[in-house]
């Protein structure tokens, strides 16, 4: 078989201003360069969209650098090995990398890595088994401290970390799992993954749901998605010595003005809450804990997953931009 010269990408045409739009992307080829000493080529059979690639697509100093315009945009994704010059990959392993959103990359063998498909479908690795789950687990259990017996509430807990969050603290001892959504279904599925309460934040002020949801116990930890309205509410029905661990806040990432909320911050003080906020970057030193706990929970069921497929490479910026909008159930995934 013939090896393949060129790539499909998508690249950033421009910056968005506000919501991402289609003009800001663009289909492209690029020629894929030689095979050099320890590097491999892998044809990617899934690419995972993820809120944080917003951020990226500005112009302005952060964690991560951002995407260049012009040039392929990068992320997650999960592969078959086509050709390899490391001693690490043989032909038809599957591997995740870095080298997201084209249909070819080649691939640093360092940079990969194998993803044991006898333990899971391959895609899960960019989800429950990858960087999205050892998010949800560190998040929870090593940031914001999570005990046996605390109350948790996840906001955005129909995504792809949210959706984890809940059922991990459930199978660590919770007394008590809420989760917000923004539909229906969602709220449905989340009763079904076991959340004990689970409310959608469109049928009014999420603090009086909050409260309702918590009952006069209150909750002890939140895994924050969203930000704004959410955090405001969270602060209010916290306990004393309370935990956020502040992952994401989808809520905010469209904003071309300052968002006001949370208005009451100063309870932390007397509250003596924790907020801290992380990234999965920083979490690293647990992922062999995390990935003997998910493969148990996976196995016995005690942890499900959600997959939220968008076909073609074509359609990965509306599965983005969609992505932003809560189209998605679980994990936003692009099948090439």
């Amino acid at each position: 078989m013939s090896l393949p010269s060129v790539t499909r990408e998508i690249q950033l045409a421009s910056r968005p201003v506000g919501r991402p739009v289609p003009e800001n992307f663009r289909l492209a080829e690029s020629l894929l360069p030689e095979l050099g000493d320890g590097q491999i080529l892998v044809r990617n059979l899934f690419i995972s969209v993820d809120p944080y690639m917003r951020g990226r697509m500005n112009d302005v100093k952060s964690y991560s650098a951002p995407f260049a315009l012009d040039e392929a945009l990068d992320g997650g994704a999960v592969g078959e090995v086509l050709a390899s010059r490391s001693g690490q990959y043989k032909e038809g392993d599957v591997v995740v990398h870095s080298l997201g959103w084209r249909e070819y990359a080649v691939v640093e063998g360092k940079a990969a890595t194998k993803a044991d498909t006898g333990l899971a479908p391959a895609p899960a690795f960019l989800g429950a088994l990858g960087m999205t789950g050892l998010t949800a687990y560190a998040g929870l259990l090593k940031v914001a401290e999570f005990a046996p017996g605390d109350a948790v509430f996840v906001s955005g807990a129909a995504g792809a970390v949210g959706s984890l969050v809940g059922q991990i603290a459930k199978a660590m001892g919770a007394s008590r799992v809420i989760g917000s959504a923004g539909s229906p279904a969602k709220v449905a599925r989340l009763l079904e993954l076991g959340f004990d309460a689970a409310f959608d934040y469109h049928d009014g002020p999420v603090r009086e749901q909050l409260e309702k949801a918590a009952g006069p116990g209150g909750i002890d930890v939140y895994f924050d998605n969203v930000g704004g309205e959410h955090l405001e509410a969270a602060l209010a029905v916290l306990n004393v010595g309370g935990r956020v661990a502040m992952c994401g806040a989808i809520a905010q990432y469209n904003s071309t003005e300052p968002t006001p909320a949370p208005r009451n911050l100063m309870l932390a003080i007397g509250k003596q809450l924790t907020l801290k906020g992380f990234l999965v970057g920083g979490q690293r030193q647990h992922a062999a804990e995390f990935a003997g706990k998910m493969a148990g929970w996976l196995s016995d069921g005690t942890v499900r997953y959600d997959e939220t497929i968008v076909e073609g490479l074509d359609n990965a910026p509306q599965a983005f931009m969609d992505l932003l909008d809560g189209a998605n159930t679980g994990k936003m995934l692009v099948r090439l």
